[in-house]
């Protein structure tokens, strides 16, 4: 490893073995490869748990929404007695009702609609304060009033009898604001500063609305009309002299049919959508060799026993008959919940094998007309035992809880295991680097002694030989 040394900012600089001529670094991760193994073992491991608990948390949402839909199943709102009516042509003849109206068809004929009283004046802006009598109230317009200033003072005084609409600049149209016959003398006038001059032949007496009811003539100075058939409210639009009468029908007191079918329809569909995603997540095998993050944490749920076996048990839980009722009506196959036919091989499709449901819409329509009662008293009894199959999965301290309690722990000891074992590393890879760094010291002062007494032998070489060169000199 690269001896260590310290630079003018307090930073270690690092270089290889100088003296040894060997590449430290390289040696030192080689010599901690082998030891980095078990973290990345467990760092994958970690990896996967995390996948794990995502989809059991995913489960576990999914099951809990499922458990408020059985729960609305089972609702006594559900079937509250309601009566309902309906109107064969509503954009002419609308109709409300509440429980205890007549029941039976009503055929309703409208050769005149209600309205109001009208008068028509030209407006001229008074040059001075003016006050205005309409009906006996006073109504105040300033000097210089424009003819906006005065359909607005009219139509913000509650207390006046009438509304008014500007029609340009010069006209106002003054109504009675309520519709209804008013016979010759309505909206008296008397304007002394001239405002508001009547336009003659203008004037439009309120009318009545005119109608038939299975062919007896009504009058009603509204179009409105609450008491025309007992307990239900009519609304007049339009009349009905070209198209002939509409029909209004009115049912009898009871559950409302498209209100429970709905729930039935958004039950069938969450059940679906949640056993479809546990059929995906036991049946996707995880990949043979992982690499990424995404393959860790695919087919974590492969084959797992708790949740086949609760796939199994809410099948057995749909079908299961509610004890004590008549066998006609004690399961979800009496209103058309089945697994649909079989395909054309003749056996169970696909959707069937995955416990898929599917709604008989008629079926269920005729068990809540012939015998509502009866599906009223299976559904709870239903919706009760299988909110026990759910919630001893989903519920606090269910199953699934049991589990996620145990993956954090897991997760949480792998995290700690991680952690150590990376400060252990850590530890190993500074006493490494110490001891190549000693070992190349050692080396460089090795080699500085070496070439020192290279240098001495050969200085004491040189010497003698050169002792010999002058005492052969000498001789001669």
């Amino acid at each position: 490893m690269p001896i260590a040394v310290s630079s003018s900012s307090g930073a270690p600089i690092s270089f290889n073995g100088l003296a040894s001529g060997l590449n430290t670094s390289e040696i030192i991760t080689a010599l901690l490869s082998a030891e980095r193994n078990p973290i990345a073992h467990l760092t994958n491991q970690q990896t996967t748990l995390e996948g794990q608990h995502t989809q059991l948390q995913s489960t576990q949402s999914n099951l809990t929404q499922l458990t408020f839909e059985v729960q609305e199943l089972g609702s006594p709102a559900l079937f509250n007695s309601a009566q309902t009516v309906e109107s064969s042509e509503p954009a002419r003849i609308s109709a409300a009702t509440k429980t205890g109206a007549a029941v039976g068809g009503y055929e309703v004929e409208v050769t005149q609609l209600a309205n109001s009283g009208q008068r028509t004046f030209t407006f001229k802006s008074p040059a001075a304060a003016d006050t205005l009598t309409i009906d006996g109230h006073e109504i105040s317009v300033a000097a210089g009033a424009s003819i906006q200033d005065l359909v607005e003072k009219i139509n913000g005084d509650s207390s006046a009898t009438v509304y008014a609409a500007a029609v340009g600049e010069a006209k106002v149209v003054l109504s009675t604001r309520t519709t209804g016959a008013t016979g010759g003398g309505f909206i008296a006038l008397s304007d002394p500063g001239g405002t508001l001059t009547e336009q003659a032949g203008l004037a439009k007496e309120g009318r009545n609305a005119e109608y038939k009811i299975d062919g007896v003539a009504g009058s009603s100075a509204s179009n409105t009309l609450s008491e025309a058939i007992p307990g239900v409210t009519l609304t007049l639009k339009a009349l009905t002299s070209a198209t002939g009468p509409v029909t209004i029908a009115v049912q009898p007191p009871g559950p409302k049919v498209s209100a429970i079918v709905t729930q039935v329809q958004s039950f069938v569909k969450l059940y679906n959508s949640t056993v479809g995603a546990i059929h995906t997540q036991i049946t996707t095998k995880p990949p043979a060799t992982p690499q990424t993050v995404g393959e860790l944490q695919t087919g974590t749920l492969f084959g797992d026993f708790d949740l086949t076996n609760f796939l199994n048990t809410t099948r057995r839980g749909i079908y299961t008959p509610v004890a004590g009722l008549p066998a006609a009506m004690s399961s979800l196959a009496n209103i058309g919940i089945g697994t649909g036919k079989a395909s054309g091989s003749g056996l169970p499709s696909q959707a069937a094998q995955e416990g898929q449901l599917t709604l008989d819409t008629a079926a269920l329509e005729s068990a809540l007309q012939t015998n509502p009662t009866g599906v009223k008293e299976m559904l709870q009894g239903w919706s009760k035992s299988f909110q026990e199959v759910l919630n001893t999965e989903a519920a606090p301290g269910g199953t699934l809880e049991t589990r996620l309690a145990s993956d954090s722990t897991q997760a949480s000891e792998l995290s700690a295991r991680i952690t150590t074992m990376n400060e252990m590393l850590a530890v190993r890879q500074k006493t490494l680097q110490a001891e190549f760094t000693a070992m190349e010291k050692v080396v460089s002062k090795n080699q500085a002694q070496a070439s020192w007494l290279s240098a001495q032998l050969a200085s004491m070489l040189a010497s003698s030989a050169s002792s010999s060169s002058s005492s052969s000199s000498s001789g001669h």
